[in-house]
């Protein structure tokens, strides 16, 4: 079965696709002729997940599913959550986000955080979402060169290393994302 991921992220995609079961193949963005940006409007992860699903579902006809991910700190009340990728602007630059983020967090003894996924499946005129959320806290510097986004500096509770210092396949068994991808997949298992 071909299921159109909404992305043209590749590190998402190598990383969902490493996880789904061999009978399902994913398609980029790209891959179907859609190359304009959807819009993330959406004031909450589940809404940019949903818009970014339906738009590709309503323009181009395919089952789909899209995500959304934002790192939620608490000291920060839960930002930058939605502007987690565009959080020191609209370049999109992972160390940029992270410099800001570094920054604000500076005298801060609070830095719980947590990483939060909502995957959002159109399937045959219907629409389920799965969301999976990781704790862990803020580290005061960058540690590790895997990954990408905020995980040099996102050290999750009961480990030692930051994502960025794991390697794809052990981050994909305790992170958001690999949380709620296997929602996905217990779904097409059912």
């Amino acid at each position: 079965m071909e299921l159109v991921f909404a992305s043209n992220n590749k590190n998402k995609i190598q990383e969902i696709q490493s996880m789904l079961p061999e009978s399902i193949k994913i398609l980029s963005l790209s891959d179907i002729g859609c190359h304009e940006e959807i819009p993330e409007t959406a004031n909450t992860i589940e809404g940019n997940a949903i818009l970014k699903a339906n738009y590709v579902t309503q323009k181009y006809g395919y089952n789909c599913f899209a995500d959304d991910t934002g790192l939620e700190v608490e000291t920060l009340n839960g930002q930058p959550g939605v502007f987690s990728a565009r959080y020191a602007g609209e370049q999109r630059n992972d160390n940029d986000n992270m410099t800001k983020l570094l920054f604000e967090l500076e005298n801060e003894t609070n830095r719980k955080a947590q990483f939060k996924t909502v995957i959002c499946l159109n399937i045959n005129g219907e629409q389920y979402l799965f969301t999976g959320i990781i704790k862990g806290n803020i580290t005061n510097e960058r540690f590790g060169n895997q990954g990408f986004g905020y995980d040099p500096i996102f050290q999750p509770e009961g480990y030692q290393h930051t994502f960025a210092q794991i390697s794809l396949n052990e981050k994909a068994n305790i992170s958001h994302r690999g949380i709620a991808t296997r929602q996905l997949i217990a779904f097409f298992e059912n």
